[in-house]
């Protein structure tokens, strides 16, 4: 059983965010970078897997620029058995269309049995890359997966989960190959121990650019997404203070009903 899993590195959740006003992406240096915390759950369900089923192989992959190398790395840390990342001058920007053509392009340059996905990134949050990536690799989907059981039984194997919806609750399974992506109910990741970081650097790293993928990142031949104005959002506006001097009520009233929230 070979499981890849995508991470990927993200500003700090807890630092301050911005976008650069002049390229429209986001401002890498504004805080700190961290590997995505559901990109680490997501490794923890193939971990997991790879601890009660002696040769399975778990990998970490990412689309990064090269100064993520040691936040990819943390992945092996973890436990993973081998990196790959995807470096390219044509990649930074890159939309959702771009990002899953050259993340398929790696995984059938790997291989693999399953692939393992977060639902959707702290910084994007566009949550449909996983289904994108299983519709270019032509394997099925089974997505925002609350629960996940791999089996290897059977032609292939499956891969059984469930989804929450607003109406329901969905137990989805799918035969090997297959890509899914899970959700924060998922269980916290494990924590690298000093032995899984010394282990680390011993581990196989490679790294790809869109040449060796067959990918070209400035082919028209698929829609690219580019950003066409960008402003930067204005200052909020002093609140209505309202003084209850017997009138309070009839004001709020009033209030909501001018913004039409009533």
């Amino acid at each position: 059983m070979k499981i890849v899993v995508l991470v990927k590195e993200v500003p700090d959740t807890w630092g301050q965010r911005r976008l650069d006003l002049r390229t429209g992406l986001a401002d890498r240096a504004s805080s700190d970078a961290v590997l995505d915390e559901i990109g680490e759950r997501a490794l923890e369900v193939a971990l997991s897997y790879a601890d009660a089923h002696e040769g399975t192989e778990v990998v970490v992959m990412s689309m990064a620029p090269d100064s993520a190398t040691t936040t990819v790395r943390k992945g092996l840390a973890m436990g993973a058995a081998s990196a790959v990342q995807i470096v390219d001058e044509g990649l930074p920007g890159a939309d959702l269309g771009l990002t899953a053509e050259v993340l398929a392009a790696a995984l059938r340059r790997t291989g693999f049995d399953l692939v393992v996905a977060g639902n959707l990134s702290t910084d994007g949050a566009g949550g449909v890359l996983p289904a994108m990536i299983a519709e270019l690799l032509d394997v099925p989907a089974a997505t925002s997966l609350t629960e996940v059981e791999i089996t290897e039984s059977g032609e292939g194997g499956a891969v059984r989960g469930i989804r929450s919806s607003d109406g329901a609750t969905m137990r989805v399974t799918a035969p090997l190959p297959a890509v899914i992506s899970i959700t924060e109910a998922l269980p916290d990741a494990r924590f690298p121990n000093f032995k899984g970081i010394m282990a680390a650097k011993k581990k196989p790293f490679e790294t790809l650019s869109c040449a060796d993928l067959g990918v070209d990142p400035h082919s028209h031949e698929h829609a690219r997404s580019i950003v066409i104005g960008l402003a930067e959002k204005p200052p909020r506006e002093a609140g209505v203070k309202i003084v209850d001097d017997g009138t309070a009520a009839e004001q709020l009233a009033d209030f909501l009903a001018q913004n039409r929230l009533m």
